[in-house]
C-alpha cells in the first residue's frame, strides 16, 4: 500500500502502558498516523501506578520484554518494578513514541459517527479518527474494600496502587489488608522495617518458592555482546512458559499443577509454628487463584513483629482494626485489595454503531470476540481486553500477537475485502459460547473465589491452549466480520 492510501487511516490509541507503547511503535513502523492519549504524565501503565515497597515482576524479566527490544541489563531474574518502568520509558523514548503521546489527557468519550470515531478528552478536545485501539489494561482501577468504618481511620491510609511515599513507615504499626501478589511482596519488604505488621488475611495463598537470581556484570555483558544468546534465552523461556504452565492451567486435572502444589507445600513446611503454618495453608487447588511467587514471604511472616490475622474484620475504627472484639492499633493502614478487573475501557463512554453503548452491552460482564472485538463497534479493537490470557500467557507476547492481528484486519479493509471492521454478532456469540464452556474445565474453576471469575462464577480468562491463540492471531477469519466484499 502506498503512503497516499495509508493517509486515509488515522489511529487513536488510548493508554500509554505496555500495550499502548507497543501500538505506537508498530503503527509508526507501518507508516500510519496515530495519536496516543494517556491520562497520566508518563508512560508505563500499571508499573507507573504501582510503586509500593517490594514490587517486582512475577514472571521472568527476559520474557517480560518486547520481542524486538530485548533487554540485556535486567538486574534480576524477576526484576524490581522500577526497572520495568524504566524499560518502558526507555523504549518509548528510543522509538520516538513520546512525541505522539498526549500526556495528562484522558479520553472521556468515543462515538462512532458515520464512518469514523469522534474522540473527546477531559480537556474538551474533540477529534476524529478512523480506528480506535483501546490499550487501557486491566489492573488500573483500584478496588477498595467494603468494610464498616473504613473512612473513620485517622492515620494515613492508601491503596497499594496509590502508595504515599511521604508517609514514613519505619518503626510504625502497620496494618495490611489483603494477601495477593501485592500484599505478599509488601509483607516481605516492610516486615524488617516496621514496629509491627498486622496482615489481615481472608484467603491463604499458594506461594511458589523462587530462588532470587541476581545477574552478574559478566552475565549482563554477555547478553549485551551476544545477541543470539539473549534471543535464544527469550525463545527458550517463552516456549517453556507457553508449553508448560500456560497449557497446564486449562486442565483442571493437570499433573504439572500437582507438581507445583507439591513445591509450594515444601516451601510452606519451612514455617516452624504449627498454628501459623495452618493459617497459611490454602484450602483450594494450586493455581485456582493466581499463583504468588516469592523467595522471602515465609521468612517475613515468621518474624516476631508480624501477625497473620485470619478472623473476619468487624470494623475499622479511628486508630485501628477491630477483629474478634480486639482492637489492633495501627499508625498506617494499607489496602492490598486489588482492582476492578471488569472495568477495561470504562468509565469512558463508548458508543458504537446504531447508538449501541458498550457499558450496556457489558452490563452483566465484559466479553469480546477473541478478546479484542465487540459487535456494533466498528474499527474498534482492544489489546489485552476481555477474555485475554491474563493468567497464563506473557501479556507482552499476547499484546504483540493481538496487534499483528489488528494490522492484518486493517490491511483487509484497505484492500477492499471489508468495508469496515465490525465483528458479526453470530461470530461473537459462537466464540463466547465455546469460551464459556471451555472455561468450566480450567484450573480456575476448581473451587476457589478469585478475580478470574465473572459474576456467574465462571473464569473469564482465555481457556484454550497457546497454540489456539497463536493460530487465531496469525490468520484472522475474515468471514467472521460483517460486510465482506465479494
Amino acid at each position: 500500500m502506498d503512503n497516499a492510501d495509508k493517509s486515509k487511516n488515522t489511529f487513536a490509541v488510548i493508554g500509554a502502558g505496555m500495550s499502548g507503547v507497543l501500538a505506537g511503535i508498530k503503527l509508526k513502523e507501518a507508516g500510519y498516523d496515530f495519536q496516543i492519549f494517556e491520562k497520566a504524565d508518563r508512560v508505563g501503565g500499571t508499573w507507573r501506578e504501582n510503586t509500593y515497597p517490594g514490587i517486582a515482576c512475577d514472571v521472568p524479566s527476559h520474557i517480560y520484554s518486547y520481542s524486538f527490544e530485548l533487554n540485556p541489563d535486567w538486574s534480576e531474574f524477576t526484576s524490581p518494578g522500577s526497572e520495568v518502568q524504566e524499560y518502558f520509558e526507555g523504549v518509548s523514548q528510543r522509538y520516538g513514541i513520546d512525541q505522539n503521546i498526549r500526556f495528562n489527557e484522558a479520553v472521556t468519550r468515543c462515538t462512532w459517527l458515520e464512518n469514523e470515531w469522534e474522540i473527546e478528552t477531559e480537556k474538551g478536545h474533540v477529534e476524529r479518527f478512523t480506528w480506535v485501539i483501546a490499550a487501557t489494561g486491566i489492573l488500573h482501577h483500584p478496588k477498595y474494600p467494603d468494610i464498616e468504618g473504613l473512612e473513620t481511620f485517622e492515620g494515613p491510609m492508601f491503596h497499594t496502587a496509590r502508595w504515599d511515599h511521604d508517609v514514613e513507615i519505619k518503626d510504625k504499626k502497620m496494618g495490611l489488608i489483603g494477601t495477593g501478589s501485592s500484599g505478599v511482596q509488601i509483607t516481605a519488604a516492610v516486615a524488617p522495617e516496621v514496629e509491627t505488621l498486622n496482615v489481615f488475611q481472608r484467603t491463604a495463598q499458594w506461594i511458589v518458592p523462587n530462588e532470587r537470581v541476581v545477574y552478574t556484570d559478566e552475565e549482563k555483558e554477555a547478553f549485551r555482546t551476544d545477541a543470539d544468546l539473549l534471543q535464544n534465552l527469550h525463545v527458550e523461556m517463552s516456549n517453556a512458559f507457553n508449553d508448560g504452565f500456560a497449557t497446564s492451567v486449562i486442565d483442571g486435572d493437570s499433573e504439572l499443577i500437582d507438581g507445583i502444589q507439591a513445591r509450594c507445600l515444601e516451601a510452606l513446611d519451612t514455617v516452624q509454628d504449627p498454628d501459623l503454618k495452618e493459617k497459611l495453608r490454602p484450602t483450594y487447588r494450586a493455581a485456582c487463584k493466581r499463583l504468588v511467587v516469592s523467595h522471602n514471604f515465609y521468612d517475613a511472616v515468621q518474624r516476631p513483629n508480624v501477625n497473620i490475622i485470619t478472623e473476619s474484620i468487624e470494623r475499622i475504627e479511628k486508630n485501628g482494626v477491630r477483629v474478634g472484639g480486639e482492637l489492633h492499633e495501627l499508625d498506617v493502614l494499607v489496602l492490598a485489595t486489588g482492582f476492578h478487573v471488569d472495568a477495561f475501557v470504562r468509565p469512558m463512554n463508548i458508543t458504537g454503531r446504531n447508538g449501541t453503548v458498550l457499558d450496556e452491552v457489558w452490563e452483566d460482564w465484559p466479553s469480546a470476540y477473541l478478546s479484542i472485538a465487540v459487535p456494533e463497534f466498528p474499527n474498534f479493537f482492544m489489546l489485552n481486553g476481555p477474555n485475554s490470557p491474563v493468567g497464563n500467557f506473557s501479556l507482552i507476547q499476547t499484546a504483540e500477537m493481538q496487534f499483528d492481528y489488528v494490522l492484518k484486519i486493517v490491511d483487509h479493509v484497505n484492500g477492499g475485502d471489508l468495508d469496515i471492521a465490525v465483528i458479526s454478532e453470530e461470530a461473537y456469540k459462537r466464540f463466547d459460547a465455546e469460551r464459556y464452556e471451555a472455561a468450566k474445565g480450567t484450573i480456575w474453576a476448581t473451587g476457589c473465589n478469585s478475580w478470574y471469575l465473572d459474576n456467574n462464577g465462571v473464569p473469564f480468562a482465555w481457556p484454550f491452549p497457546f497454540s489456539r491463540f497463536r493460530a487465531e492471531m496469525e490468520a484472522p477469519k475474515i468471514e467472521d466480520y460483517e460486510r465482506v466484499t465479494s
